[in-house]
C-alpha cells in the first residue's frame, strides 16, 4: 500500500524544489514572457515590456536640452520680429513642459493630459521649424527636425504583440529552414552515433587484454570539449591544407577541396561527422552501462537451448538493452537537438544558412539582432520540439525509466 508523502516529506524536497524553480523554470517562463512583447534592445521605445504607453524621460530630457540650446542660437537668424516671438513663446513653452520632468529617471507612466502636451508641442514645433527653415538660414536646420522627432520618440507605444511572434515564425521561411537542418541533423548523427556506439560498447564489453585502456583512450573525443573539437575538424576541412576536405577530392567526393564547408550538402555532412566522431564515445559508455547489467548465465542458457550469437543479440541483448537504449537516445536527440556550439564554431550556419539550427538562429536573432522577443518565440518553439520528441521516445519504447522492476 502507498502512502501519500506528508508535510516532513515535501519539507525534505522542498530546497531540491526550490532549485529547480530558479535555474530551470524561472528562464523559461521569462522566455515564454518575451514571446508576446516585441522586445528589442537596439531600439528606446521596445527596450522593455510595456503592455501600455509609457514616457522615456532621459531621452526626453537630453532631447529637449538640446532642442532648447539649438531654439536659443537661432534667435539672431530670425529677423522677423513676429516670428522671433513666435520662436521664444516655443522655447517658454519647452521649458515650462521640461520642468515636469528634470527631476524625473527612467520610464514612468503620464496622464492623458500630459501627452496631450507633449504632442502638441511637438506638432506646434515641428510645424515652425519647417516654416522656419523655408525663410531662414538656420544654422541648425537639418539637426533640429531630428530632434524634435525624439520628442516624439519619447512616448513609448505598449509593444505587446500577442500571439503575432508565433504566427510570424510559422510562416517564416527561415525558421522553416532552421527546423529541417535541425531535424536532418539530429535524426543522422543519432543514427549513426547509435549503430556504431553500440558496435563499441559491445567491444568494449569483452573480456579483452587492456581492456582499461582502451575503454578510456576511446572516451578521449567525448572529454575534448566542443568548442576545441569544432576547431580542430576546421582545421582538417579547411580547403586549402585540411588532410580531410584533401581526402575527399583525392577520392572524388568533391570536386575542389574548398567545397567541403562552401557547398551546402557537404557543409551538413561535415558537421555531422564531426558531432558522430565527438558524441559517439558518450553513446556507447550508456550502452556499456546497460550490457553490463545484463545477467551472464542468460547467455549461457540461451546457448545451451541452440541460440547463435546473433539470436543471442536479438533474444536477450536488446530485449533487456532496453532501459539503456531509451536514456541513450533521449539524451542523445535531445543533446543533438540543441546543438549549437559545433555547428557556430565550425560553419556558423553557413553558407547560405544550409547549416543554421533553431539555437543558431534563435542566437542571432538575440545577441545579434538584441530582438529578445522574436528569438524567445524561437526558443519555444524549440523547447515544444524537444518535449515532444522526449514523449515520443517514451511512448514507443515503453519504458518506464522509474520502475525498479
Amino acid at each position: 500500500m502507498k502512502r501519500k508523502m506528508g508535510v516532513k516529506g515535501f519539507l525534505f524536497i522542498l530546497p531540491a524544489l526550490i532549485l529547480i524553480g530558479i535555474f530551470s523554470l524561472w528562464p523559461v517562463i521569462q522566455s515564454f514572457t518575451y514571446t508576446f512583447f516585441d522586445y528589442r534592445l537596439n531600439d528606446q521605445q521596445k527596450s522593455g515590456l510595456y503592455l501600455s504607453e509609457r514616457f522615456n524621460t532621459d531621452l526626453y530630457n537630453e532631447t529637449a536640452f538640446y532642442v532648447g540650446m539649438f531654439l536659443e542660437q537661432e534667435i539672431p537668424n530670425i529677423t522677423d520680429p513676429k516670428d522671433t516671438s513666435k520662436l521664444k513663446q516655443t522655447i517658454d513653452q519647452l521649458r515650462a513642459i521640461s520642468g515636469q520632468y528634470e527631476d524625473q529617471e527612467g520610464v514612468i507612466t503620464i496622464s492623458d493630459e500630459q501627452k496631450e502636451e507633449l504632442l502638441s508641442f511637438y506638432k506646434n514645433a515641428s510645424a515652425l521649424i519647417n516654416d522656419f527653415n523655408d525663410k531662414y538660414e538656420l544654422a541648425n536646420g537639418e539637426n533640429l527636425p531630428l530632434l524634435i522627432d525624439d520628442i516624439n520618440n519619447s512616448i513609448i507605444p505598449s509593444n505587446f504583440i500577442g500571439l503575432d511572434g508565433y504566427k510570424k515564425a510559422l510562416s517564416d521561411d527561415r525558421v522553416g529552414l532552421a527546423l529541417k537542418n535541425t531535424i536532418v541533423f539530429t535524426v543522422v548523427s543519432v543514427f549513426f552515433e547509435f549503430v556504431i556506439g553500440l558496435g563499441l560498447a559491445l567491444i568494449l564489453n569483452k573480456a579483452i587484454f587492456g581492456q582499461g585502456m582502451i575503454r578510456a583512450t576511446s572516451l578521449i573525443p567525448w572529454a575534448i570539449p566542443t568548442a576545441v573539437a569544432a576547431l580542430m575538424w576546421g582545421y582538417l576541412y579547411d580547403g586549402s591544407y585540411g588532410i580531410v576536405a584533401k581526402l575527399f577530392e583525392y577520392l572524388g567526393f568533391i570536386e575542389n577541396a574548398t567545397d567541403l564547408l562552401q557547398s551546402p550538402g557537404w557543409a551538413m555532412t561535415a558537421t555531422i561527422i564531426a558531432d558522430v566522431w565527438k558524441t559517439t564515445p558518450y553513446m556507447a559508455l550508456l550502452l556499456l552501462a546497460g550490457l553490463q547489467n545484463i545477467p551472464k548465465g542468460l547467455y549461457e542458457a540461451a546457448s545451451i537451448d541452440g541460440a547463435n550469437k546473433i539470436q543471442q543479440f536479438f533474444r536477450v541483448t536488446l530485449p533487456l538493452l532496453k532501459p539503456a537504449i531509451l536514456v541513450a537516445l533521449l539524451f542523445r536527440t535531445l543533446d543533438a537537438f540543441r546543438v549549437f556550439d559545433l555547428i557556430f564554431v565550425l560553419t556558423s550556419g553557413g553558407p547560405g544558412g544550409a547549416t543554421e539550427t533553431l539555437s543558431v538562429y534563435a542566437y542571432k536573432l538575440m545577441f545579434g539582432q538584441t530582438n529578445f522577443g522574436y528569438g524567445s518565440v524561437v526558443v519555444m518553439l524549440m523547447f515544444v520540439c524537444v518535449a515532444i520528441i522526449a514523449i515520443i521516445f517514451v511512448r514507443i519504447l515503453g519504458t518506464n525509466l522509474m520502475d525498479k522492476n
